[in-house]
């Protein structure tokens, strides 16, 4: 026969709400602390990131920049047309090395023919005229000196002429009237005689102020001579210089305007570098600096002997002076690589230069663990740096590792796992 136990019924109840709390209760625990546990690092992949060792070390200041070889300007030879004219022959192609009086072209121009002609003909005229203008004024001088010199014997005569009727007339021979009369005779002729002699120097003077004025105008025309001998010669395009002709752009029956190149030399050993260099980096160069212009076919050592003051497309153009032989096949508009060595910073703490890193500024870097397979996020204090590596200010020691590769995506986390 059963026995009713009610007492064992409530038990059971209570143990079953006992653990159906204990057990709300741990999932609420469970809960809230893995609400709390912060998301796991991401995984990278090794193969896909570089990295760098921070070291102790000599550490040289660069910049480095594209460009190209570039004529002198002292050694460049631009030939302008001095006259319209039509290109009849052309006499030499670009690549051939050509000497000063080479010629290069032949151009035609029928009107500086008849300038040159008008020209030869106006000097001649001109020198007649002076010739004739001299031949007058001689003329004209020697008929006033002539009348000079009659007054100067009239004076003379009346003179002695006044003197001896003085003597005549302190003998009482003469009357006081006559003595007077040839005394007064006297002195007008003195002083008609002193005019005579300013008149003549005046004469003289205005000779030599005309023949001047007639030289001049000979002068004129022979210079025109001159430069029409010299437009009628240059229709015969020369070199210039000795070097090699680079460019010559025009073809038989061309008509050219005045100023219009006609040609271009230059010597091929004497060529510059001119670098493009990005306007940040561009602060620190000034003129006699070291460099080095890497043609592709060997290395010129130089200096920079220009900076241009203006920014072209976020670049700044510095021009090297090489020095040395130029290597083979180096040529105007060669495109080559040159670097700047801008300061030796001596021995210090140093990293490569990091994918995103500014100088002088601070920066975020993953520094790898000593397990090797985790990195966390470290701030690195950077200064002044070269074309490779930055300097280390603060935040890092010799001997560590940092991954220099862009890490940009992860902004978000301080800590990642290398696979």
């Amino acid at each position: 026969m059963d026995i009713a136990r009610p007492d064992l019924k409530r038990t059971k109840a209570r143990r079953r709400v006992v653990i159906g709390i204990v057990a709300a209760i741990a999932v609420a625990v469970t809960v809230y602390f893995v609400s709390r546990l912060k998301p796991g690092a991401p995984e990278v992949d090794r193969a896909s990131i570089w990295t760098d060792t921070v070291k102790n070390g000599p550490l040289l200041r660069q910049v480095r920049g594209p460009g190209t070889l570039t004529p002198r300007e002292d050694k460049l030879r631009l030939i302008p047309s001095q006259t319209e004219a039509t290109v009849v022959r052309i006499l030499v192609l670009p690549g051939a090395h050509v000497s000063q009086d080479t010629p290069l072209m032949e151009l035609v121009d029928p009107q500086v023919s008849q300038e040159l002609l008008d020209a030869q003909l106006q000097l001649k005229a001109a020198e007649a005229d002076l010739v004739n203008t001299k031949a007058k004024l001689q003329s004209d001088l020697m008929t006033q000196r002539a009348a000079a010199a009659t007054v100067t014997q009239d004076e003379k005569q009346a003179k002695l002429q006044a003197e001896t009727d003085k003597h005549l007339y302190d003998l009482g021979v003469i009357s006081g009237l006559t003595y007077s009369a040839s005394k007064g005779k006297a002195e007008e002729l003195n002083t008609r005689n002193g005019i005579e002699g300013q008149r003549l120097t005046l004469n003289e003077r205005a000779i030599q102020t005309q023949l001047a004025v007639q030289q001049t105008k000979v002068d004129q025309a022979r210079a025109l001579l001159d430069l029409k001998q010299k437009q009628q010669a240059a229709l015969t395009v020369r070199a210039g210089i000795n070097g090699v002709l680079v460019d010559l752009p025009h073809q038989v029956g061309e008509h050219i305007d005045v100023g219009t190149t006609l040609a271009k030399v230059v010597q091929p050993d004497q060529l510059k570098a001119s670098l493009k260099i990005p306007e940040t980096q561009a602060r620190d160069i000034s003129i006699g600096q070291p460099a080095e212009v890497d043609t592709h076919n060997g290395v010129i050592e130089g200096k920079v002997m220009r900076i241009d003051p203006a920014v072209v497309n976020g670049t700044v153009t510095v021009d090297v002076e090489l020095a040395g032989d130029l290597p083979q096949g180096a040529r105007p508009d060669l495109s080559v690589d040159g670097t700047i060595n801008l300061e030796n910073m001596g021995s210090v703490l140093q990293i490569g230069r990091p994918a995103n890193g500014a100088e002088n500024s601070t920066i975020s870097l993953f520094k790898l663990n000593s397990d090797g397979k985790t990195a966390v996020r470290v701030p690195v204090q950077v200064g002044r740096g070269s074309v490779n590596n930055l300097r280390v200010l603060n935040g890092l020691q010799a001997g560590d590792t940092v991954i220099l590769s862009d890490m940009s995506k992860y902004d978000n986390t301080d800590r990642i796992r290398l696979e």
